[in-house]
């Protein structure tokens, strides 16, 4: 019989709903015991929502059954939350970026690897079913060898910086925030990059707000709104990258994703979620069909990162969304900005070992039982 993983929150806001919901019904691996928060009355509601115990802190730390901690604060707070946690031993997954500076990221890789302790990091979304087909798609060979990739989005940071303010802040623009999630794709499926150049800007940094409760009030857009590069992969393929927030939101978003092979080509959904059509012509054809999805995970389901990191826990293994490829692709977003700053291509220090896909087969199904967990358990 495998033990549960005893597992506590850190960071009790918005996107803790996401994460609790999927950790506590949809997965029998984690045992979610409590959730703290800096403003303890928010942890609090969430406690009572969910059935859960309202925790410090210093309670996280010093339970010694709690085996795995989820950082769910803001990019700014990572580093320390992260490092005061491996410090009292326990296993961590982080919402994403793992670190905002480059250097810290290092330096908590090498106090994990010290104390032989797992690190993993967001986005997961490339777990989910729609990444995961096309990574399928590109491995059968069905499109031949993928020569190049692009991919752009656009938000409007005016709407965001209001809204969630951290957006505003060092960790939370364009590029780091949500840019994040199509690298992770691409690292996912085409493997390390080798060199990398970028133009990184940030558009009309003095803005004014018009809510009614600040209206008039100045603020100031202290990160990047504006990242454009290019990603040459250690595979050979080249890849574009445009991340904007100064032009328009929409909902559902219109991303554009694209894997060019020799045979064909995929036009994948928005990274951003876990499903969603993933589209492929063959060479010889002018229109793309829909391909059927070959693995799991299609709604949504921000906790799957967690979960599979403790199935790896007890199986010993690597996990899948893994402190390496975090951080190689957290170097891939400062190699961009270096590369603005000194008009030069950057070259990668980092790499990463690509892990199998998730397995294939009837996960997401309740037909007869609890049928999430073969998907990440083997």
């Amino acid at each position: 019989m495998i033990k549960p993983v005893k597992t506590a929150i850190v960071g009790s806001g918005s996107i803790s709903d996401a994460y609790l919901n999927t950790m506590i019904n949809k997965f029998k691996i984690l045992d979610v015991v409590g959730c703290c928060d800096i403003h303890p009355e928010k942890a609090q509601a969430k406690a009572q929502k969910y059935g859960i115990q309202a925790l410090s802190m210093e309670d996280i730390l010093a339970d010694e059954s709690i085996e795995i901690v989820v950082n769910l604060t803001t990019p700014p707070a990572h580093y320390s939350v992260i490092k005061q946690l491996l410090e009292a031993g326990k296993h961590v997954y982080t919402e994403k970026v793992l670190t905002v500076e480059l250097e810290q990221a290092a330096e908590l890789l090498k106090i994990a690897d010290e104390k032989k302790l797992y690190l993993g990091a967001a986005p997961d979304t490339f777990l989910g079913s729609a990444i995961q087909t096309a990574r399928y798609v590109v491995e059968s060979g069905m499109v031949g060898d993928i020569t190049s990739c692009y991919c752009a989005m656009t938000r409007d940071s005016e709407l965001f910086s209001r809204a969630y303010p951290f957006t505003a802040r060092p960790g939370g623009g364009i590029g780091f925030d949500v840019g994040i999630y199509y690298i992770t794709a691409l690292l996912s499926i085409l493997g390390p990059v080798r060199e990398v150049s970028g133009v990184v800007r940030t558009r009309k940094p003095e803005r004014q707000d018009f809510s009614l409760e600040h209206f008039g009030e100045s603020y100031r857009i202290e990160c990047e709104n504006l990242m454009a590069g290019t990603l040459q992969f250690q595979c050979g393929a080249v890849g574009n990258v445009l991340f904007d927030a100064n032009s328009i939101f929409t909902l559902p978003e219109k991303p554009g994703m694209v894997l060019y092979g020799t045979m064909g080509a995929v036009y994948m959904a928005d990274p951003n979620q876990f499903g969603g059509d993933v589209k492929v012509i063959l060479k010889g054809n002018n229109e793309p069909f829909v391909m059927q999805q070959s693995h799991a995970f299609s709604e949504e389901y921000r906790g799957l990162g967690t979960a599979e990191m403790a199935w790896s826990l007890r199986m010993g293994r690597k996990n899948r969304a893994n402190k390496e490829m975090a951080y190689h692709a957290l170097e891939v977003l400062h190699g961009m900005v270096k590369s603005s700053e000194t008009g030069s291509n950057r070259v990668m220090q980092s790499t990463f070992e690509k892990i199998p896909p998730i397995p294939r087969g009837y996960s997401g199904q309740t037909y007869f039982e609890f049928m999430e967990e073969p998907g990440i358990a083997l």
